[in-house]
């Protein structure tokens, strides 16, 4: 693929997942302000977003088989462990920005998460078998992740048990 055709489809896969994830967020306000048919369009447009998201990915040759997907995830997640976060986190704390260190602390707990996860699903797909995770759940407050039964808690942000989403 040209360089060029390559960026640009690098920037709109970019800007289509941007748009899927900031279209689910507005969908959440939405409903939970009694607009259930704005819901609905932020909802479509944010799937369309998706789609056009994964096409793109798709063009790049972005996707692969399983095992070659989760060697990208499980890269995709090192990368925000050892560098990105450490990166942000610490220009974060120079500026005091609260908020932002909070968000992306959790991201960062979260991600360390994730890369065993998909560790331990290379290994399994590698012996020729599936991921030995009975369930996963998420922390709808926070965004952190977790293996097994819930807890009564989010070891996190503290968020009840009910804010854990199974998966």
């Amino acid at each position: 693929m040209k360089e060029m055709t390559q960026a640009n489809l690098q920037a709109a896969f970019a800007g289509e997942s941007q748009a899927h994830m900031k279209y689910m967020a507005f969908a959440d306000v939405a409903e939970r302000e009694n607009l259930p048919n704005v819901a609905r369009i932020f909802h479509a447009a944010a799937y369309a977003e998706q789609m056009h998201a994964t096409n793109h990915l798709r063009a790049l040759n972005g996707i692969g088989k399983t095992a070659a997907n989760l060697e990208a995830a499980f890269g995709g997640e090192t990368f925000e462990i050892n560098e990105m976060y450490p990166a942000y986190l610490a220009v974060a704390e120079l500026q005091g920005e609260k908020g932002a260190l909070r968000s992306m602390n959790a991201a960062l707990a979260a991600e360390k998460v994730h890369a065993a996860l998909y560790a331990a699903a290379q290994a399994a797909v590698a012996a020729g078998k599936d991921a030995a995770v009975s369930a996963v759940w998420v922390c709808e407050v926070c965004g952190f992740t977790g293996e097994g039964e819930p807890p009564e808690k989010c070891p996190i942000c503290g968020a009840v048990h009910t804010k854990l989403r199974k998966f």
